[in-house]
């Protein structure tokens, strides 16, 4: 009970553990509670270079936006005068930048601790790199005077592993209690499981079981404490939170992550959201759910207020997602030429903005401002370096026609509507040409993080695309093999609690994609291209390949099991090669890279799932 001692040393509001206890007998009073929340921000600790081009007045407008340090300032605005407000992160902290890449977390802590989280949940990504280093995350959580609780009612690591060196709940609990002058409200973590374990790396004795049993499992448990003011703190996707709230009692609110997802209305800007902030919903027992989230990369947070009644259940919740945004804005004049919008215009512009509180124009705390700055000095220069150049603007994607890049850059979500990420298919060619006995190269979606502007590619920009630590490896299969695995990757990206992430990208092999078709049949019209081939011919399933993918997928991550009996049987080799390097490397040796041709895709029929042919 030490943490729950110092808390009580400093004054602040007690938040009380799994295994605390709690008073029934006490009255409980109707109570109106305030959540600041955010969810994936990825290491995106700087605001986006560029900013954000936002339709204002009539006329396109260019704004700073987001970073971790508005993050905080947002926040403290939020949280300025409200007697009870709860803070939360609903996970995926960390991967995705060059401060995850090079300080492992540590930066992504650090941040944090400006803010002061009254809970954070455990995302898939926070496992990326196995246990031990989510228990160096949390201890650097834990360093300073915040000590936000880690909570996760659906895993558990086995005792005497790095998350649980004594106890199962060391380092993740089930839940957290926080106490408002005695009227308590009880926050229950819940992990994607299937994702968790197909797409990360945890030990293989660390459980995550099934979200709706655990998250019920932890209500019962709050309920005969008393509590049944209950926020489920969910990084398991906006529709499984939809979903998950009509199988379980006694639920009120679930602030989500892991889907990245805008709520609100932002047509007016140009924006596409895919709900309304908040979604409601009804529980099992018939009472309203109110689910919020707040898209993604430090670029919102989540003001959501929620009255409840003396029978602890929701009387009333309203509340709006925050784009944070910041002077200076710019516009282009007639000529086209950019300008800074100043004077009346900049009076008529800044009460626009004011009137539509989905837009918060705030500028960046100092104070994280500058523990920022000790990180990003040491990442400056290496950033900075120049390794090429894109002619064009090569677009990510994840499964073709999701919409995944959400129109950043603009014209995306058109451009990769038919055969999907123009940069995926770059990467594996990429793959392709530093395996030099490869005939094929396999990326998975999700392994490439963001597109490639056109115009000048740093080696920030190369590891933002690809910022995991994964190697090259090289398996032997054949044509069966090769099809199959492929079979499992779209079965992975598209069926319920999957990962869009899992969708293959390929150099050397092309296929049509059916998904009014059954698991295992969903691919047709295989084709081969090796190296020096002048002309398509079908994949001969028979036949064996070498194929080059990372080292993450050929452990069978992301669905793609038959890699991993591959590698199990021996037919594989490590080259130990960066997938990162390989790939600036091929924009080295390039110059300048631009989109494949047509011919070229790995995807290059896609049939949805109601039979439309994506064009």
């Amino acid at each position: 009970m030490e943490f729950r001692k110092h808390l009580l040393a400093v004054a602040l509001p007690a938040v009380l553990l799994a295994g605390c206890g709690g008073d029934s007998s006490v009255e409980v009073k109707p109570l109106t509670v305030t959540i600041a929340h955010i969810n994936d921000h990825h290491s995106n600790l700087d605001e986006f270079s560029g900013g954000i081009t936002l339709k204002l007045d009539g006329a396109d407008t260019t704004a700073k936006l987001g970073g971790f340090a508005r993050v905080k300032s947002a926040i403290d605005k939020i949280a300025a005068g409200k007697e009870n407000v709860l803070k939360l992160h609903a996970g995926d902290a960390q991967v995705g930048t060059l401060y995850y890449t090079y300080f492992k977390g540590a930066a992504d802590a650090a941040l944090m601790n400006t803010v002061c989280f009254d809970a954070m949940a455990v995302g898939n990504h926070e496992f990326d790199d196995g246990d031990a280093q989510l228990k160096s995350f949390i201890d650097k959580l834990h360093a300073g005077a915040c000590k936000t609780p880690v909570v996760s009612a659906n895993v558990t690591p086995k005792v005497g592993t790095p998350l649980a060196p004594a106890k199962t709940d060391d380092y993740i609990k089930p839940y957290a209690i926080k106490d408002f002058n005695g009227e308590k409200v009880g926050i229950i973590g819940l992990t994607i499981a299937d994702k968790t374990k197909g797409s990360s790396q945890p030990l293989s004795t660390t459980d995550i079981g099934d979200e709706a049993t655990a998250a019920q499992k932890a209500i019962d448990a709050l309920k005969s404490q008393g509590i049944k003011r209950i926020v489920l703190l969910s990084h398991q996707g906006y529709s499984q939170d939809k979903s998950i709230a009509a199988k379980l009692t006694d639920v009120d609110v679930i602030i989500g992550g892991d889907s990245h997802t805008l709520l609100g209305n932002y047509s007016a800007y140009g924006l596409t959201a895919q709900g309304e902030y908040p979604a409601k919903v009804k529980n099992k027992d018939g009472d309203t759910v109110c689910i919020a989230q707040a898209w993604e990369y430090s670029k919102a947070v989540g003001e959501l207020k929620v009255e409840f009644s003396s029978e602890q259940k929701v009387a009333s919740c309203s509340g709006v997602s925050h784009l944070l945004i910041d002077g200076d804005f710019t516009r282009k004049d007639a000529a086209g030429k950019t300008y800074t919008v100043a004077g009346a215009e900049l009076d008529t512009l800044n009460a626009t903005i004011a009137k539509d509180t989905q837009l918060l124009k705030v500028a960046p705390d100092a104070n994280a401002a500058a523990v920022l700055k000790t990180y990003a000095d040491q990442v400056e220069g290496l950033k900075a370096q120049v390794i090429g150049a894109a002619s064009e603007t090569l677009c990510i994607e994840r499964v073709p026609g999701s919409g995944y890049s959400k129109d950043s850059p603009a014209g995306c979500n058109a451009a990769t509507r038919a055969h999907g990420s123009d940069i995926g298919n770059l990467v594996a060619w990429a793959f392709r040409e530093f395996s030099l006995k490869s005939e094929i190269g396999i990326q998975n979606g999700g392994g490439v993080r963001v597109s490639i502007p056109a115009g000048t590619i740093t080696m920030g920009l190369a590891y933002s695309v690809m910022p995991f630590s994964n190697t090259l490896v090289e398996l032997d299969m054949t044509g069966a093999e090769i099809k199959q695995v492929l079979e499992e990757a779209v079965d992975s990206a598209v069926k319920t609690g999957g990962s869009t992430g899992s969708y293959p990208y390929a150099a050397g092999v092309r296929w049509t994609v059916d998904l009014t078709k059954s698991a295992g049949s969903r691919l047709s019209n295989l084709e081969f291209k090796g190296k020096t081939d002048t002309a398509w011919s079908a994949l001969n399933l028979t036949r064996t390949y070498k194929v080059v993918t990372n080292s993450y997928i050929a452990d069978g991550k992301d669905g793609y099991l038959t890699f991993k009996t591959v590698k199990d049987s021996g037919r594989f080799l490590d080259t130990y090669l960066l997938y990162t390097d390989t790939f600036i490397e091929y924009v080295k040796k390039q110059g300048s890279i631009k989109k494949l041709p047509v011919s070229e895709y790995s995807t290059q029929q896609f049939i949805d799932a109601s039979g439309t042919l994506l064009q």
